[in-house]
């Protein structure tokens, strides 16, 4: 079975969702999603232990490649989730996906126009889009 495209996927929830339609129901509970999500990888760190975390200020010269950049530069992140915290992650990312495609929906905005709209950025701007 195939992944569904956004838009099938924008358009299912639509049909779904009945109770949060309210504009500000849907805002809060992006929210409310967005804060579980973060907690979950919180406490993947703090109450499991399945990755760590050891940030330092990122080291980067003015005069380094890209590769060297991306050899230097490091994500802090420590060992890999264990399937239960992975699990609950993909969950708490999912209904927060929910939530955007229900808002999304309320405002008529095509969730595949965004990644569309992103991607071109992304490949105008380059290595220097989000720095």
């Amino acid at each position: 079975m195939s992944a569904p495209s956004l838009q099938s996927f924008q358009e299912q929830v639509s049909e779904l969702l009945l109770r949060h339609r309210s504009l500000l129901d849907v805002l809060s509970k992006m929210g409310q999603t967005n804060a579980a999500a973060v907690r979950s990888v919180t406490k993947s760190v703090t109450e499991c232990g399945c990755i760590e975390l050891h940030a330092t200020k990122q080291d980067f010269e003015p005069g380094m490649n890209l590769q060297q950049a991306k050899e230097t530069i490091a994500k802090h992140v420590h060992g890999e989730l264990c399937e239960n915290c992975r699990d609950i992650i993909t969950n708490e990312l999912g209904r927060n996906l929910f939530y955007m495609s229900a808002l999304c929906n309320l405002l008529d905005i095509n969730m595949e126009e965004i990644v569309e709209r992103e991607s071109q950025k992304c490949a105008t701007l380059g290595f220097f889009n989000l720095s």
